[in-house]
């Protein structure tokens, strides 16, 4: 079961008033409705959605809604749900913002239908339910998207949906136009925003999985970086002790000279903090990070000038 349908299938047992039940309706009608001969025609894969749809029609306007089930050849064969209402063609249409009093469709619902917070998230969680799908947080991307059929919609659900301050964006597609987010705190607010709070546990807790491994993967990444660089500092500097021993000789050095190409040349790997802790402890002397390094800048001076 994917992501999208565990969401879809939490969201249908939510109790709603009555404004709520025609918000969510009017999102779901007026993006999934086929109109033809006074009759609705709706359409879903989802048999909890149906259900859902199906109990808002009883509810709200006390319509038979005539159930037909089928395959959706066109796509994935997948079991098709074809949701028929011929009752209260026109006080239906109307009362959700899909016709006007003379008939015409209209480009966007009116304002009073998503005046109230609720109500406004209803309209959202009716479109969700038509035209939506959220990626599993496990794949390698975050995203969410609603593929809308008309661009006067699109604008206004975008508009809905940016109202609670998620950054929405609108994409024109060969198919229509897709609505999208693809932050994952923002989705997670969307789901929020859906009244799927199971679904918002299990994506916030794969997200924050995902965040920690990412974490350690940049850490360990790091510290081979910094490890890479340690032996390549390290390369260099017996590079040139190799260089002087052979065109100076060592014994032409200084006492505190020598002492650090003796230590180098035992702990090829250490970094210059290891290496100065080792000094100090077997020589009972402190050396310093610093003053060890400026040993080695000594050193490397010499050996430039030996080439």
């Amino acid at each position: 079961m994917s992501f999208s349908t565990e969401i879809k299938n939490e969201i249908s047992t939510l109790e709603v008033t009555r404004s709520e039940s025609i918000a969510e309706l009017s999102g779901y009608v007026r993006n999934n409705a086929l109109i033809k001969e006074k009759e609705i025609i709706l359409n879903t894969e989802n048999a909890n959605v149906a259900k859902r749809i199906i109990k808002l029609f009883k509810e709200v306007y006390d319509v038979k809604v005539n159930i037909q089930v089928t395959k959706n050849i066109k796509f994935n064969r997948n079991t098709l749900y074809l949701l028929k209402i011929n009752k209260k063609f026109d006080l239906i249409l109307k009362d959700l913002n899909v016709l006007d009093d003379q008939a015409h469709r209209l480009l966007k619902p009116n304002g009073y239908l998503v005046e109230d917070i609720n109500d406004k998230k209803a309209y959202i969680r009716g479109v969700f339910l038509s035209q939506g799908s959220i990626n599993d947080p496990k794949t390698s991307r975050y995203h969410m998207e609603l593929l809308l059929d008309d661009p006067d919609e699109a604008v206004f659900v975008q508009r809905l949906i940016n109202d609670f301050d998620l950054n929405a964006k609108i994409l024109t597609r060969d198919k229509g136009y897709m609505i999208y987010l693809k932050e994952a705190e923002k989705i997670s607010d969307f789901i929020k925003l859906l009244h799927a709070y199971k679904a918002v546990m299990y994506y916030e807790n794969i997200r924050v999985f995902r965040d920690k491994k990412n974490k350690t993967n940049r850490l360990n990444n790091c510290e081979q970086a910094n490890m890479d660089k340690i032996i390549e500092s390290a390369a260099k500097q017996i590079k040139e002790i190799e260089i002087i021993k052979e065109k100076l000789g060592i014994e032409f050095l200084d006492e505190k000279m020598q002492e650090v190409v003796k230590f180098r040349l035992e702990y090829p790997e250490a970094s210059l903090q290891e290496l100065s802790e080792i000094m100090s402890l077997e020589t009972n002397k402190k050396i310093s990070k610093s003053g060890l390094n400026h040993r080695f800048r000594k050193l490397k001076d010499i050996a430039d000038k030996l080439k």
